[in-house]
């Protein structure tokens, strides 16, 4: 689908659009540029990248695609130095989790015959660099890509196929809307994570609290092991949005604990209703962006291969899992595994297909 391939950032995201592309043979070279060395030395052996650039010139040089998979005000000022270093029709993306800056900064700096596409993966890890790179990651994750009035058809075009190649989900915004939606479902609940983490460590005798915080509170928090960089550059660029939402949290945070002080338990119970209700309706959405997706339990033994022996069942009977969740495990014993799939009939044969196998599982 490309030439040539500049990914400048091998990190997590960076490396595992390189591992996808090479993957699936989308480009006939794929050079990466990373200003951490262990990351391009990782990303050459692991097969993210076929060489390593030691410049920025060096590495787009006869490029048609460069991908920006750095912080985002790294990657503005990136944009920058790119203008005059890449060669005419060039098409430049991102994979930011803001994107009214970049997009209006490319739209004023960038002479015309090059291209600007900005584009965000909802998906990552909590492993940082490119040792969390996974060359499935974006598989059937959400790629929102975000053209504007003056975006032309082809590179939006090229881009939009290059990322459904790989394996994703496309979704088109508008910079403003992108950045006002991931605000309130990515930006704010990271944010709430790293102060429930915070507040834990500023309680006294924490350290002894620390051994009994799982389940709820490792589910909760576990997005703030993200990387601290890339989420300070994310806060600071998309402060107006982030800041707004912060006072709608507030202002819920502030009601709960009315409820509470008042001792209203009538109403405090309708609070918890509605958040249950809305919550459970989140998987199962037919409308908007996402999709349905058809759930089914699935009860497991603990003993190797488990996973692989159902995943083969269903294969073999042409049903694709779509997500895949262990919930839970006791060790020796067994556990449950959340089993998602695109269609309501595929969930039903799943169901009959690992009950007939001797598996207990039921839709969800």
């Amino acid at each position: 689908m490309f030439q040539r391939i500049a990914i400048i950032g091998v990190g997590l995201i960076g490396g595992s659009f390189g591992l996808a592309v090479k993957h699936r043979s989308l480009a006939k070279e794929v050079v990466g540029l990373d200003k951490d060395r262990r990351n391009l030395e990782l990303a050459l052996t692991a097969g993210a990248v076929h060489r390593v650039a030691s410049s920025l010139e060096q590495a787009v040089d006869g490029a048609d695609l460069v991908v920006l998979a750095t912080p985002v005000l790294t990657g503005e000022r990136l944009l920058r130095q790119l203008a005059p270093l890449v060669e005419k029709n060039t098409i430049i993306t991102d994979v930011g989790s803001t994107k009214h800056s970049i997009t209006v900064m490319a739209e004023e700096i960038l002479p015309s015959g090059l291209h600007f596409v900005g584009g965000h993966p909802m998906t990552g890890s909590e492993i940082a660099g490119m040792k969390g790179a996974d060359p499935y990651l974006f598989e059937n994750a959400y790629y929102i890509l975000t053209p504007t009035q003056k975006t032309q058809s082809y590179p939006l075009e090229k881009v939009r196929n290059l990322v459904k190649a790989m394996g994703a989900r496309v979704i088109e915004l508008s910079p403003k809307q992108h950045d006002q939606t991931v605000a309130v479902v990515s930006h704010l609940p990271h944010l709430i994570a790293c102060a429930l983490v915070n507040t834990l460590d500023e309680t006294p005798n924490s350290g002894q609290m620390s051994p009994l915080a799982a389940g709820g509170f490792r589910d909760t928090t576990r997005i703030a092991a993200g990387n601290p960089e890339m989420w300070r550059d994310i806060f600071h660029s998309n402060r107006g949005e982030v800041l707004k939402a912060i006072k709608r949290f507030r202002a819920t945070l502030d009601s709960y604990q009315r409820l509470i002080t008042d001792a209203d338990s009538e109403k405090l119970q309708q609070k918890l209703e509605q958040a249950r209700k809305v919550r459970r309706s989140l998987p199962a959405r037919s409308k908007g962006y996402l999709p349905a997706l058809y759930e089914v339990l699935l009860t497991v033994p603990d003993q190797p291969g488990v996973i692989a022996h159902f995943s083969a069942l269903l294969g073999n009977k042409g049903v694709n899992i779509t997500d895949l969740e262990i919930l839970r495990v006791r060790e020796g014993q067994g556990g449950t595994i959340r089993l998602a799939f695109a269609t309501e009939e595929e969930q039903e044969e799943a169901v009959k297909i690992l009950g007939e196998a001797g598996y207990q599982a039921h839709v969800r």
